[in-house]
């Protein structure tokens, strides 16, 4: 086996190349810390939060901004049958039977609370069967793995991909039925320490 040497350049050593200039923020001089982007608050925050429900304790969010608005419904047999058509309404190819965006049932005010897309308390009209909510109230949700009672409950559990579409909710709520329909102002008093 015969080895046949690569080709070389000439390197001239007295030739340097100049270094490129570093050219720093002023504040970074004078170790000043820059002020954090405005929406790395908002993110951290809903981390904590995140954590705090994961771990199995009382989250409490507040209704509307980025998060959700409810509409509150009573439980029982009607109320119930809007549940199995929400779940067939928003099941996917691959989805389990339970595929109805989130619902905490409280049994011991016999409520159904629905977790609707943001800014829908905005746009809902009264109804007969159901109360809307979104700012300026806050909900006290349930630990994410608890899923019967005693307490208040995910009768169909919070996913990250979907939330209870408020139109279609609307006319199932019409074709059922349930009630009675807790007051607005109970509604507020309760929200917060309903877990």
């Amino acid at each position: 086996m015969t080895t046949t040497q690569l080709p070389r350049r000439d390197s001239k050593v007295d030739q340097r190349r100049p270094a490129p200039e570093v050219h720093f923020n002023e504040p970074m001089l004078r170790g000043v810390p820059r002020e954090p982007a405005e929406d790395m608050g908002t993110l951290a925050d809903r981390i904590r939060r995140l954590m705090t429900l994961s771990t199995g304790q009382q989250l409490t969010l507040p209704l509307g901004g980025q998060y959700f608005d409810i509409v509150v419904t009573a439980s029982g047999t009607a109320a119930y049958g809007v549940v199995r058509l929400m779940d067939e309404i928003q099941r996917s190819p691959g989805d389990a039977p339970d595929a109805c965006g989130p619902v905490i049932e409280d049994p011991q005010r016999g409520w159904l609370i629905w977790l609707v897309p943001p800014g829908t308390s905005d746009r809902w009209a009264p109804h007969r069967f159901a109360m809307c909510l979104g700012r300026p109230h806050q909900l006290a949700l349930p630990p994410l793995d608890r899923t019967e009672p005693p307490g208040p409950y995910w009768l169909r559990r919070c996913r990250s991909d979907r939330l209870v579409p408020s139109g279609p909710l609307r006319d199932h709520l019409n074709q059922f039925q349930p009630g009675p329909v807790p007051h607005e102002t109970l509604l507020s008093s309760v929200l917060s320490d309903i877990s």
